[in-house]
């Protein structure tokens, strides 16, 4: 029986019954259902409408069947009767139908006072916030394979690019706190996302609040929620929440498809500045000599489908009117599929970083050729009273009379070096060494060896000091 059936005479047609139901893919929110109908039992007992009794029945209930939830396997649950009800509607019915046949008539007792529309954004909000933490969990895994790979770079020095030109070297360490640094940022806005929507619904009713004088501050502890939501027409029609987590993880897939894009580059013949571990590539069916970068590919293809997911949910909520539509259903699959894939991504990311080699004598002679101390150059001039733009032209035509001779800079004479500008003296050649190029940029956040070594210890701290107050939560 369809729990809205007593104003209807027709049946629903048989195959938009199936079509419309969300059971196929909101099984995941059976954990948030039975925790949300758990505190609105609790309320309701205050109220007198339970007995301790009934109550004590009903919560036993529930736990009964978050326990076989619990009992199947991630892969179980995709196939579970559960997910293909003959029956349930969502999960919301679903829950009502096994807890009535569990404990019988009391269970329709639970639905007093509320309705689906202020359930499902109860349980979006506690998913949210549950996978949010997840994912920063994510976040500090691959963080942490990052910095192993920076403490173990030591002084290994690569090229840095600006429009996929050769520019400065850098250090490797200093290349792979860039991502650390994207990381930082993308967790704390999923931290400040979760924030954000642990606000509690229950207690909205359909549209215009409960009928009943619920004590929605019990609800909202119950649940850990930092408060009731403001306004009932707003709580239920709101998936803002929805939408910020997906544009925070879709900021989280455009760093690991900058990340891949730039692995994939590298492990070609043409850079070769690392090799891909085997146990993450695959080879050619028809070239046997092919080892080819295929989480790389597939994650920077994947990253595409999450920001293609809050994209989705934007279209979907753009122009919905007040209050609760069925359109929001549709706001869910983009949701859960982008969660798990960012989930899984972010797993394997660590992984493989983990597992990459970095080729050094490679990468150290890249940035030792085609003119990467240039601007290094151009300061030794700086430092010698000449001004920048000056300094900007003479090297300029330094680097012009040595791509004729084809030399590099530190190659010239110091009398060739003359002929551009007076101001050159005999310590310029100790100037324009790799490592006096990388530590002219002695700035805070800098590539000056240094700079590094400091910024990846105190990055370290950090992340040691994270999983301290993270695990004490």
């Amino acid at each position: 029986m369809k729990m809205w059936s007593g104003r209807f005479r027709e049946p629903l047609d048989g195959v938009f019954d199936r079509w419309q139901r969300s059971i196929g893919f909101d099984w995941r929110l059976l954990p948030y259902e039975v925790a949300a109908s758990k505190a609105h039992a609790r309320a309701l007992a205050k109220l007198g409408v339970l007995t301790e009794e009934e109550l004590g029945s009903i919560r036993t209930g529930l736990d009964h069947i978050l326990t076989q939830f619990e009992a199947a396997t991630p892969a179980d649950r995709r196939t579970h009767p559960m997910a293909n009800h003959a029956e349930a509607e969502d999960i919301h019915h679903f829950v009502e139908l096994e807890l009535r046949a569990s404990i019988g008539n009391t269970a329709l007792k639970l639905h007093t006072g509320r309705s689906r529309n202020e359930q499902i954004a109860t349980d979006l909000r506690l998913y949210v916030r549950d996978v949010a933490a997840m994912l920063e969990d994510d976040l500090r895994g691959w963080k942490h394979a990052l910095l192993v790979q920076a403490r173990s770079a030591g002084e290994a020095a690569m090229p840095a690019y600006t429009h996929l030109q050769r520019a400065e070297p850098v250090l490797v360490a200093h290349w792979l706190l860039a991502y650390v640094a994207m990381l930082d940022r993308d967790g704390t806005r999923l931290a400040d996302c979760a924030r954000r929507a642990n606000l509690c619904p229950l207690g909205s009713g359909a549209v215009a609040g409960a009928t009943l004088p619920l004590d929605r501050e019990l609800i909202a502890r119950e649940l850990a929620f930092d408060a009731p939501t403001a306004n009932s027409m707003d709580a239920t029609s709101d998936r803002d929440f929805v939408l910020e987590f997906l544009q925070a993880l879709a900021q989280v897939a455009l760093h690991i498809s900058r990340f891949a894009e730039e692995v994939t580059l590298y492990a070609t013949a043409e850079f070769g500045f690392v090799d891909l571990p085997e146990t993450f590539s695959t080879g050619s069916s028809a070239m046997p000599q092919k080892k080819n970068p295929d989480l790389t590919e597939l994650a920077r293809s994947k990253a595409g489908r999450i920001v293609a997911a809050s994209h989705t949910v934007e279209l979907q909520l753009k122009g919905l009117p007040l209050a609760y539509n069925k359109d929001m259903q549709e706001t869910q699959e983009a949701l859960f599929s982008s969660t798990e894939e960012a989930h899984a991504l972010l797993r394997l990311l660590a992984r493989f970083t983990a597992a990459l080699k970095f080729r050094a004598e490679r990468m150290n002679a890249a940035s030792t050729s085609g003119f990467l101390n240039a601007m290094a150059a151009a300061t030794y001039l700086v430092h010698k009273g000449v001004a920048f733009r000056t300094a900007h032209e003479i090297v300029g035509h330094a680097v012009r009379d040595c791509l004729e001779k084809k030399c590099e800079l530190e190659d010239l004479t110091l009398d060739e070096l003359r002929g551009f500008s007076a101001a050159f003296e005999e310590d310029f050649f100790a100037a324009v060494t790799l490592e006096a190029t990388l530590d002219c940029h002695d700035v805070p956040g800098g590539t000056a060896r240094s700079r590094v070594r400091a910024s990846l210890a105190r990055a370290e701290r950090e992340a040691g000091a994270r999983e301290v107050e993270h695990a004490g939560t």
